[in-house]
């Protein structure tokens, strides 16, 4: 998909503030306000944008623990497992991934307490689960979304 530097400085524009009003984004990139619109419909039916979201701040929401998750599946039960584990609401985002695991999963809870219980009840509990390894982050230095243009 062809993308020019008009749309790319859209793009960069959206992901810094996704609330930008036409006539702001118009101002930054130097066309009009119709085309800004038009241009970002055209993004949104390639795909380009798969949609308009808020991020929030997990820790002030009151899920103050987070941790990564290395899950290792047997074959014949990954698509079952991956779907399970990607409906559940503590699960952040989830992987297939190449290497020695075969999920990395990210988990947001609001204690210890109920990362201890997620792990017993929830993974620990599921057939088809042989391995999981858990690392909790300690602190945040840097987290985004979306791609950096």
């Amino acid at each position: 998909m062809k993308v020019d530097d008009i749309d790319k400085k859209l793009l960069e524009e959206l992901v810094e503030d996704g609330r930008a009003s036409y006539v702001e984004l118009s101002e930054k990139v130097g066309i009009s306000r119709v085309a800004v619109k038009d241009r970002i419909n055209n993004l949104k039916e390639k795909g380009i944008i798969e949609k308009f979201t808020v991020v929030i701040n997990s820790e002030k929401f009151g899920k103050t623990v987070s941790a990564f998750f290395e899950v290792d599946v047997e074959p014949y039960r990954f698509q079952e497992v991956a779907q399970n584990l990607a409906d559940h609401p503590n699960v952040a985002s989830i992987y297939q991934m190449t290497g020695p695991s075969t999920l990395h999963m990210h988990v947001l809870v609001e204690n210890f307490l109920k990362l201890e219980n997620f792990i017993n009840s929830e993974l620990y509990s599921v057939q088809g689960i042989t391995r999981v390894e858990s690392s909790v982050i300690l602190k945040r230095f840097k987290s985004r979304t979306g791609y950096k243009l």
